[in-house]
């Protein structure tokens, strides 16, 4: 009969335990999987984003339930049962924390992809939004579990003074990059070049450092701090469309008017058929100069991004260089003339203690 009972003590919290398992289970491999796939199907961005973020954790919230059950009808004393009822309530909250730290991080990557169409997340962004989720969600475990939060408050305080000043320069680059991020002037996947000579792709902006991918193919590694007060060019800002400028130099016999045609000709050709090429710009060309051995001047292109800048330029000097000598038109080699007058008075002077023999 005692055993019996004994039974029938522990039936109510078993099946809980088993009810919470298997809830938590069809939860996690048949109810998300079919929120997922319709979701996505029905371009639902934000529902499929919460629907990822809580992947893992509804078997476990599933378990917590059952446990919270089982431990209300589970035959113990009261001071353990209040005590190991605490342990649901603190596992619930820390993995609440980490559900809200993804869907904070999600929506910032999908408001980013939706205005400026990158995919690349920004680590600073995304430490800064964990830092302060996790933070709040640990004060919050703190306060249910009786723990009083204003001492560790005042503690970090006066504390966070003392780290300031050990941290001077990695707080400095911190900042650096928030400024850098807020003032929206530099943004990865932009190509930017600085005065010291990199340039590059930027990838990232992290905490202390930002990374640029040169064209190839290495990384450099710039400091938050250098990079908000160096010379920086943002080929991507304002847009990333921009101008060629192919300096062209022909000899003073030229006919002027006849290089203008020719090379405008090979210009729109380049302009029209090449890939990277923005197809609805004229070129023009200006003369601009009476070099020394020839009459110079630029010819203006147009591009769709910077790097396509590369390959407009190399297709545009091999075809003008083939039409110019088709149609007899004259680059000048650089070259120097000494003009020597018919008597020429030759000035010797002696340095002192020296002879003439």
């Amino acid at each position: 009969m005692t055993t019996y009972a004994s039974f029938q003590s522990w039936l109510a919290p078993a099946l809980f335990l088993t009810g919470g398992l298997l809830l938590g289970l069809l939860g996690e491999k048949l109810a998300l999987p079919f929120i997922h796939r319709a979701t996505k199907k029905a371009h639902l961005d934000s529902v499929t984003l919460v629907a990822h973020s809580i992947r893992g954790m509804v078997l476990l919230w599933g378990v917590l339930t059952g446990l919270t059950g089982a431990l209300t009808t589970t035959p113990i004393n009261p001071e353990s049962a209040r005590f190991l009822g605490k342990v649901p309530v603190v596992l619930f909250l820390l993995s609440l924390t980490i559900v809200l730290a993804r869907i904070s991080v999600g929506f910032f990557d999908l408001k980013a992809k939706k205005k400026t169409g990158d995919t690349s997340t920004i680590s600073l962004f995304t430490l800064i939004i964990k830092l302060i989720v996790y933070s709040v969600g640990i004060m919050v475990i703190l306060q249910s579990l009786g723990i009083s939060i204003a001492p560790a408050l005042t503690a970090l305080g006066v504390g966070g003074l003392a780290v300031a000043l050990a941290l001077q320069e990695t707080l400095s680059n911190l900042f650096a990059g928030m400024q850098i991020l807020a003032a929206r002037q530099v943004k990865p996947g932009d190509y930017v070049q600085l005065d010291s000579g990199q340039e590059g792709y930027v990838t990232d902006v992290t905490w202390r450092n930002t990374t640029i991918k040169a064209i190839n193919e290495n990384m450099v590694i710039v400091p938050n701090s250098m990079l908000g007060s160096t010379i920086l060019t943002n080929y991507h800002q304002p847009r990333r469309h921009m101008l060629v400028f192919v300096p062209v130099g022909v000899h003073y016999d030229s006919d002027l008017e006849h290089v203008e045609r020719v090379t405008l000709e090979v210009a729109r050709e380049v302009q029209g058929t090449v890939e990277g090429a923005s197809r609805d710009f004229a070129p023009r060309i200006r003369y601009n100069e009476f070099g020394g051995s020839s009459i110079n001047f630029r010819t203006a292109l147009a591009v769709e991004e910077f790097l396509s800048s590369y390959v407009i330029t190399h297709e545009f000097v091999k075809r003008l260089h083939k039409r110019y000598n088709e149609e007899g038109i004259v680059i000048p080699f650089h070259m120097s003339t000494l003009h020597i007058p018919d008597n020429p008075q030759i000035n010797v002077q002696l340095l002192p203690g020296k002879d003439l023999d």
